[in-house]
């Protein structure tokens, strides 16, 4: 038992270091993804899906995120919870979007993890706040 408990405190120390630093704008969560990651979000928004790896999971939502956003996402811990390798992050973030107007979602994200980093993930959020803000915002070039 104490085995799984030090790996459920140093995954949930791992992560909100993580999530320290973005909100410090030093570096974020994606730097714990394992290369072949697997990152699924979970509904009906316009990026819903999974994606296969890394790369693919930041090449194809994170970085057009950002490009539709002139004050990145800052995010609020709400609470974290691990059992085994597992760590939910629930939690609240906001910015700017280029067009002036705020971006504010709520997200709960399922991480697997395994020797620290993230092996799978499933991301829940507002995908209606979501689409909005993708189809109203021009990523900038």
């Amino acid at each position: 038992m104490a085995q799984s408990t030090d790996i459920e405190a140093n995954n949930k120390a791992a992560l909100a270091a993580k999530f320290d630093a973005w909100g410090a704008g030093t570096g974020s969560p994606y730097d714990l993804l394992a290369d072949d990651a697997n990152w699924t979000i979970v509904g009906r928004s316009a990026a819903s899906k999974t994606y296969p790896s890394k790369e693919a999971f930041i090449t194809e939502v994170i970085r057009p995120f950002n490009a539709r956003m002139s004050v990145g996402l800052k995010p609020t811990i709400r609470n974290m919870y691990a059992e085994g390798d597992t760590v939910v992050v629930f939690f609240d973030a906001a910015g700017t979007a280029r067009d002036g107007q705020p971006y504010k979602n709520t997200y709960a994200w399922f991480l697997d993890m395994k020797d620290g980093k993230v092996v799978k993930a499933h991301a829940f959020f507002d995908s209606v706040e979501f689409n909005e803000f993708w189809e109203r915002v021009t990523p900038a070039e």
